[in-house]
């Protein structure tokens, strides 16, 4: 099964990559793709390995508190369709940054957008490869193919997509892959109704007494993961980042600019937020089923949290329906991964190289793909190095959630000032993507996420890397880091002078974003 799905994305990569020419078909798939095949692949795109292997975990493992994950990821798509998919499709070309330079100057905005793309992409991208090196892992094991080795392979894989098949490929890929996830998942929540008689009483009585070493736990009893004296705080700083982070998400922004016009980007948004929401509504019968009929101590022994919705798979219908699930779950991180391996490789080519390094000076658009593909390989590595490190016990619904409060932090202060502030400024764009970046980095590294003294029992692949007792209490940075990104570009603003070019270009951001008027030729362009 893993082979097949290889065999039909290698396909699919060979077919996008005959036509694929030019700048714009490899970084924008030609902007031919319709709004529900857009919707489609963005709902491919944001139900990772962390929405389908992490979120079923950590509701196995810490019951309603895990399934906070699921209500922030589906709301957050309000925000994008609401404040961003149209103006980013009216004002932009290829990434996010191009929103940003329209109005204000643009050296500075691209290489600091573009770092911020680079550093919440490979957040991102290292909690696909550690679900993608435990899943391989568990499921071949005794082939001699290792955690590490699973993680290469994957990285290779998620490179080839990239640098022959450019967008086209990638949309094509996620398009295949949220259906048979779509249907994985609808297949997987039946089963476990049906093993409880398809009575929603006898379910719940189940969740209410999970068996949890010699005691008996309600899973729907909140504070079983946000404990006091910090745990409500803590789930108001994810669901901040989960909320907010989504719409200053590289990945999932650069999807709106495959579209012919901002009518079919507000189209796939409302396409996405169906699958979306059917998805994560069902992350429900996954976890609580898992933590119901399997077990956390069976779990916790057979690859640990990321593994709960395989297993629940293997326990209702044995190994064939076990391995369709995790060849399901491979390819969903073989989507993500070259979504956001292509979303990186583009901010490097288009914002750093082209309009940074050479100031718009590159000779030819095949330059500007040679770049973006030399880049992925790169971003490859990088992850796949990273993934190693860190190893396979890291859950990774977690690390995505830490990536969300990095992109809400950096990232959306200044998409939304740049859209609604007429005085917004140059200073105040790099004062927040700066702020917002470092500080979310910062909090998090001295978080209990990496920092914390460990009890020499603790195997030491779940170790924290960092033993010395936290400096910040909370796991997910948001609830500080967001407002110090909007506020530093509040005060960046205030701290520079008015240009008044700036200002005129405003009113030709805000006639253009919401009318549409002036975008087709610009792209063109």
């Amino acid at each position: 099964m893993f082979l097949a799905f290889i065999a039909i994305t290698l396909g699919i990569t060979w077919w996008a990559a005959r036509r694929t020419s030019g700048a714009s078909s490899y970084f924008a798939a030609g902007r031919r793709i319709t709004g529900w095949q857009n919707g489609v692949a963005v709902a491919g795109d944001y139900m990772s390995a962390a929405s389908f292997l992490g979120i079923a975990g950590i509701i196995a493992f810490q019951g309603y508190d895990g399934f906070m994950y699921s209500v922030g990821w589906l709301v957050a798509y309000l925000t994008v369709l609401l404040i961003v998919a149209e103006p980013l499709r009216n004002a932009g070309k290829y990434t996010m940054a191009d929103l940003l330079a329209y109005r204000l100057r643009p050296l500075p905005v691209r290489a600091m957008a573009s770092l911020s793309t680079l550093t919440i992409s490979t957040f991102y991208m290292t909690a696909q490869m550690v679900g993608a090196g435990t899943l391989v892992a568990l499921l071949i094991r005794g082939s001699g193919i290792t955690y590490n080795w699973a993680v290469i392979m994957v990285g290779v894989l998620m490179v080839a997509y990239v640098v022959f098949g450019g967008m086209l490929a990638t949309t094509w890929v996620q398009i295949v892959k949220a259906v048979l996830l779509m249907t994985g998942t609808v297949m997987l929540s039946v089963l476990v109704m049906a093993h409880f008689n398809f009575s929603l009483g006898q379910f719940f009585d189940a969740i209410v007494h999970v068996q949890d070493g010699n005691t008996v736990v309600n899973f729907l009893q909140p504070g079983l993961r946000y404990k006091p004296p910090y745990g409500a705080l803590d789930l108001v700083s994810l669901g901040m980042a989960l909320i907010l982070g989504t719409a200053g998400l590289p990945h999932i922004l650069v999807r709106f600019y495959t579209v012919p016009d901002a009518r079919t980007a507000r189209i796939s948004v409302v396409w996405a937020m169906g699958i979306v929401g059917s998805f994560f509504i069902m992350t429900t019968f996954l976890g609580f089923g898992a933590a119901t009929i399997v077990g956390k101590a069976f779990i916790a022994k057979n690859g640990g949290i990321n593994m709960s919705a395989p297993l629940l798979a293997q326990r209702l219908a044995g190994d064939v329906f076990f391995a369709l699930i995790s060849a399901i779950a491979f390819a969903t991180i073989l989507a993500v991964v070259a979504g956001l391996t292509i979303s990186a490789s583009t901010s490097f080519a288009h914002d750093l190289y082209t309009n940074v390094i050479r100031h718009g000076q590159t000779t030819t658009s095949q330059q500007e793909v040679r770049v973006a593909r030399i880049t992925a390989f790169v971003v490859g590595l990088i992850s796949i190095a990273i993934a190693i490190i860190l190893g396979p016990t890291f859950n990774v619904a977690f690390l995505v959630g830490l990536a969300f409060a990095v992109a809400a932090s950096a990232n959306l202060p200044v998409i939304v000032l740049s859209i609604f502030w007429r005085r917004f400024t140059t200073e105040g764009a790099v004062w927040g993507l700066t702020a917002g970046l470092i500080s979310s980095l910062a909090l998090i590294v001295i978080s209990p996420s990496i920092m914390g003294i460990d009890a020499p029992t603790v195997a030491a692949s779940a170790r924290h890397l960092i033993q010395a007792r936290p400096i910040f209490p909370l796991e997910n940075p948001g609830i500080v880091s967001i407002p110090i990104g909007f506020l530093a570009a509040f005060l960046g603003t205030l701290a520079s002078r008015v240009d008044d070019a700036a200002e005129q270009k405003f009113t030709e951001l805000e006639v253009r974003a919401n009318t549409g008027l002036g975008a087709e030729q610009a792209v063109s362009h």
